[in-house]
């Protein structure tokens, strides 16, 4: 998008607030704008974990930091997210029960089985509710490993091929 002359990004005030010298942003200070820029409603504060696999999802160069433009680019998937988040948050709890979890899934095109289902809300439920934040690793995780998968199943017929050292270094990247 182009800005008229001496016009800022809305987003480069959160940036530019914890980014170094270097312009590129780690998972503390991701933390941090997130945090003051009020994405997360009046939901708590991204967990580092969180933050880090945002930025790893993006981090195209493995550098462990973000530029300005994957900053842009997470800000609009996060906005997205939260749309979802909020229209399968039925009772406007904060929280998304299992079952709105495994809608919120489908909603975003994932066709995974029941078995599939149950394990990430074991993963990411906490007292039987998925907050926000770990909604939101969720989504991360699956739209990575989606990503990694596909780029690997050559013949798309669901099947890929990994060698132990890829696969490790694919799933703990995430």
């Amino acid at each position: 998008m182009a800005y008229p002359q001496g016009a800022v990004d809305p987003l480069w005030p959160w940036f530019s607030a914890v980014a170094g010298q270097d312009q590129q942003i780690e998972a503390s200070e991701l933390q941090t704008a997130l945090t003051q820029s009020g994405i997360n409603g009046n939901y708590q504060p991204f967990s580092l974990e969180t933050c880090r696999i945002m930025i790893a999802m993006l981090d195209r160069d493995r550098s462990g930091s973000m530029g300005f433009p994957e900053f842009k680019e997470l800000w609009a998937a996060l906005n997205s997210w939260k749309q979802t988040f909020m229209r399968f948050d039925a009772d406007h709890s904060g929280t998304v029960e299992p079952h709105e979890l495994h809608q919120a899934v489908a909603s975003f095109g994932y066709n995974l089985s029941p078995g599939a289902l149950t394990v990430l809300v074991k993963r990411y439920e906490k007292g039987g509710r998925i907050a926000f934040d770990d909604f939101v690793a969720c989504v991360v995780r699956l739209r990575a490993l989606t990503s990694v998968f596909q780029g690997r199943d050559t013949q798309r017929n669901g099947f890929a091929n990994f060698q132990y050292d890829d696969f490790i270094k694919c799933v703990m990247c995430l």
